[in-house]
């Protein structure tokens, strides 16, 4: 069994980043193994998460993977581990929009069997934040809230009158965190600057959220109540147990036909972007893509000028493309390598910035041209998960094929979709997006693969095919 918490607020802004990555480096600093994990689709939080812990920051989406995948995708991260410390998102009941409470951190903590740590920012109360957390205590009696952690706090007068009054709430008071003593991370359009951007001066923030914490927490309470947590019986998700298409059975024979049994053993390499300007990625898609026979090897497009060595597929997340556009279109080589390999008809996964580095220039700057498309930025925040369904068969996905993603960009390209879509969106609009081309597959729909394991297993036979 592994101690656990989750770390949840009244609404978003309260300080949940703060005190969740606070409690993981302060815990981790106590020379606990601590498993960090993220509520929702969220890519750069759980880089904060990973520096804290140094551990790989996973999340936990009951909309992309479904309320079922929860406790085997937790028990497979928390793994090994003494602790394990979720962060929320946005209030505690927030969940996607007119789905009751699938995805929320609510609906996360019951699946978990976990208790909850509300932090309230306390800096524009007094009196009334018992009638606030009492709400919250109260409004779902399977949702456990074991305590608060009142955060922007002015003064010791202030911090007294918010105790008073939450004496006779039965909520105890883990800890207070002093306004003037926020640690500030920079953000831009679409959240915190990754880890990956600004790696010194994330190592300093994680270390002063660890001081600030270890200074205003009650740690050891914190740790009895993440010890209260009951057993809770799931078995861990498995990246084996995704080939249910005996994908990788199919692309060992193939490879055997094509070159014996000697090429039958040479796992086929797929090149996956890294670097400051592709930080999104969940774990799980490597693990996945290793499982399915893949010799999984990291590119930074903004440094290397080729790919790795033999590489038979590629792998583009999210990130942050149109910060670099001018370092990324400068690196030719690797652009016109891309270019090649995709006019080869090798397999290519592209998601969001993946898209945007594919298309044939962004923001006006050249970039590898393989989608006959042009990127920008726009003034428009598109946000919210989708409900999909595969227009045609790829080398990611059969004809058919229905899952939830999410889109978060604020970028536009033009037009919107190839000849062959990727997705027809069901929900909550209904519209085609996406490029299909060869083995391309380019979309701004972020998926989860454990949601879908074998369209990595697809992928990766597709490599190995000759």
């Amino acid at each position: 069994m592994v101690a656990r918490i989750v770390v949840a607020a009244p609404s978003s802004g309260s300080g949940k980043t703060t005190v969740a990555t606070g409690l993981m480096a302060a815990f981790s600093r106590r020379g606990l193994a601590v498993s960090p994990h993220k509520v929702g689709p969220d890519y750069i939080d759980p880089g904060y998460h990973a520096l804290a812990t140094g551990r790989p920051g996973r999340n936990l989406d009951a909309y992309l993977c479904g309320p079922q995948q929860i406790a085997p995708l937790f028990a497979h991260g928390a793994a090994g581990c003494d602790l394990a410390v979720v962060e929320g998102v946005m209030g505690l009941y927030d969940g996607a929009a007119g789905q009751g409470e699938l995805a929320s951190t609510a609906q996360v903590s019951k699946l978990l069997r976990a208790p909850v740590v509300l932090v309230v920012d306390g800096s524009s109360q007094s009196r009334s934040v018992a009638a606030l957390v009492h709400g919250f205590a109260s409004w779902d009696p399977e949702v456990r809230i074991g305590g608060v952690i009142l955060n922007k706090v002015g003064s010791d007068r202030h911090e007294e009158l918010l105790r008073e009054a939450l004496d006779g709430s039965g909520v105890p008071v883990l800890g207070v965190l002093r306004r003037a003593r926020q640690v500030r991370t920079p953000s831009r359009h679409l959240g915190l600057v990754p880890v990956a951007e600004r790696q010194a001066e994330a190592v300093e923030s994680v270390s002063a959220l660890a001081e600030q914490v270890r200074a205003g927490v009650d740690l050891e309470a914190v740790l009895a109540l993440a010890r209260s947590a009951p057993e809770l019986g799931a078995q861990a998700w498995r990246p084996e147990q995704g080939d249910t298409t005996g994908a990788r059975e199919a692309g060992e024979r193939a490879a055997r036909d094509g070159g014996g049994e000697r090429a039958a053993r040479v796992r086929p390499v797929v090149a996956v972007a890294a670097g400051a300007a592709f930080t999104f990625s969940y774990s799980e898609h490597t693990e996945l893509l290793a499982a399915a026979g893949a010799d999984v090897v990291p590119f930074d497009p903004l440094r290397d000028e080729r790919l790795p060595d033999d590489t038979r597929g590629l792998v583009i997340g999210g990130g942050f493309p149109e910060v670099y556009a001018p370092e990324l279109s400068a690196n030719e080589p690797l652009r016109k390598a891309v270019a090649e390999l995709a006019a080869a008809g090798a397999p290519v996964a592209a998601e969001c910035a993946g898209l945007l580095y594919l298309a044939r220039s962004l923001d006006g700057q050249p970039m590898c041209g393989v989608l006959d498309a042009d990127a920008r930025m726009s003034e428009r925040l598109t946000l919210g998960y989708r409900e999909a369904v595969a227009v045609g068969d790829s080398a990611l996905a059969a004809a058919g094929t229905r899952l939830r993603g999410h889109e978060f960009h604020r970028t536009a390209v033009e037009p919107g979709a190839g000849t062959a879509p990727a997705w027809g969106f069901t929900h909550p609009q209904r519209r085609v997006e996406g490029f299909v081309q060869d083995g391309v597959h380019a979309s701004y729909l972020h998926t989860h693969w454990a949601a879908a394991p074998e369209m990595a297993y697809r992928f990766v036979q597709r490599c190995a095919t000759p």
